[in-house]
């Protein structure tokens, strides 16, 4: 499918200035962002978010654009003999602007301190609940014990032996970055010495092995709301894993996962269950209770009632997160052949089969159906 025009996705004129065009992405950015679109609308806004960044990556740079506005997408795509594409290193002003843009919006999540040194958001971490299906239906409180960063004692959080100090990294001169030339371009990468720090600790902290910092647990507090259904996920902000250079942490997404039920089977906001019906129960019709995640409910099974006959008992279900009303719950009627039958029982049941021998098709009016429809078959 063809690209559409870099200022048509970012809902700009061809002049625009740098700061409208900056401006347009980032209201793009702010509302298209995965964090900001979970559910049945993350992968449509996650293309508009990948779409809208590589308008604005093309659009902010003053040399792309030209060649974007002089040849069109064949000026800037690298397959097409252009000067640089999406992908493209070397153009310094789109990491700089790209990270401005996202510390304002989001914290930080990559972008530089004021010393100079590379700063990156924590990673997000992944924790799996399960709860029983009652609880899903009512909400909860209740506690997970996390993996949590804790200074170290020994060297202060330092990093560095007791008595010993980290030095300016040598390679980058403290600015946790180093420019390499390709070409006629300057591509800034993170130091691998220092890894972004700034800093070379020649003798490392023992008990932290020089991180400054040490992993344990912490209790955390989790509310799950009332409706919440297989596979959705809570986010708790800032107890993910930490930043580096004092970056922000990033986020632990705690993703609900619901035990199979004894009796109900959840769709949705509606409930299915089956139940089990005596056989003459089912043949005379009568008044049955049936379970329900509120407590019990009755119906009332009409005279004849055959197997496979579903009843709905409206607002039994589930009140999901999103719903203002309660789900239903629909009750699966499955008729019972007796067995281990006694002899007397054994009796009483060829006299009522004769008699319905004896009392013609109409107390059978399914089966005499399929009858006519197979011979229908054989003709």
């Amino acid at each position: 499918m063809a690209k559409r025009d870099y200022y048509e996705v970012l809902g700009v004129a061809k002049n625009a200035s740098d700061e409208d065009i900056k401006k347009a992405y980032r209201k793009l950015a702010m509302k298209y962002h995965p964090d900001r679109n979970q559910g049945d609308g993350a992968t449509a806004a996650e293309e508009k978010f990948k779409e809208a960044k590589e308008a604005y990556e093309m659009l902010s740079d003053a040399q792309k654009r030209a060649a974007y506005d002089q040849y069109g997408h064949a000026g800037v795509d690298p397959n097409m003999g252009g000067r640089g594409g999406p992908g493209a290193e070397g153009f310094g002003g789109f990491a700089e602007a790209f990270g401005d843009i996202f510390g304002d919006i989001f914290g930080g999540a990559g972008g530089r301190r004021g010393g100079g040194q590379q700063v990156y958001r924590g990673s997000d971490l992944s924790y799996a609940m399960e709860i029983t299906l009652e609880e899903a239906a009512r909400g909860k409180e209740t506690q997970i014990r996390i993996p949590a960063w804790e200074s170290c004692e020994t060297c202060n959080g330092s990093g560095a032996k007791p008595g010993t100090s980290a030095k300016t990294c040598g390679s980058c001169g403290g600015s946790g970055t180093v420019h390499m030339r390709q070409g006629f371009f300057s591509v800034q990468q993170t130091c691998p010495h220092c890894h972004g720090s700034g800093k070379i600790i020649p003798d490392p902290c023992t008990s932290c092995n020089g991180q400054g910092k040490i992993k344990k647990t912490k209790t955390l507090e989790v509310k799950i709301p009332a409706g919440i259904n297989e596979g959705m996920r809570i986010r708790s902000a800032g107890n993910g894993e930490p930043g580096v250079n004092g970056g922000p942490a990033g986020d632990l997404y705690i993703e609900i996962r619901i035990k199979q039920h004894d009796i109900f089977e959840r769709d949705g906001d509606d409930l299915h269950c089956t139940m089990p019906v005596g056989m003459t129960t089912a043949a005379l019709g009568g008044t049955i209770e049936v379970p329900t995640l509120g407590g019990k409910a009755e119906i009332d099974l009409p005279e004849g009632t055959q197997h496979g006959k579903t009843f709905r008992l409206r607002g039994k279900g589930i009140k999901g997160v999103r719903s203002s009303y309660p789900g239903d719950l629909y009750c699966h009627i499955s008729v019972e052949t007796p067995v281990k039958l006694t002899e007397h029982q054994r009796k009483l049941l060829k006299e009522l089969d004769k008699s319905f021998k004896d009392g013609g098709e109409r107390h059978s009016p399914n089966a005499k159906s399929w009858t006519d429809r197979v011979k229908d078959l054989f003709k």
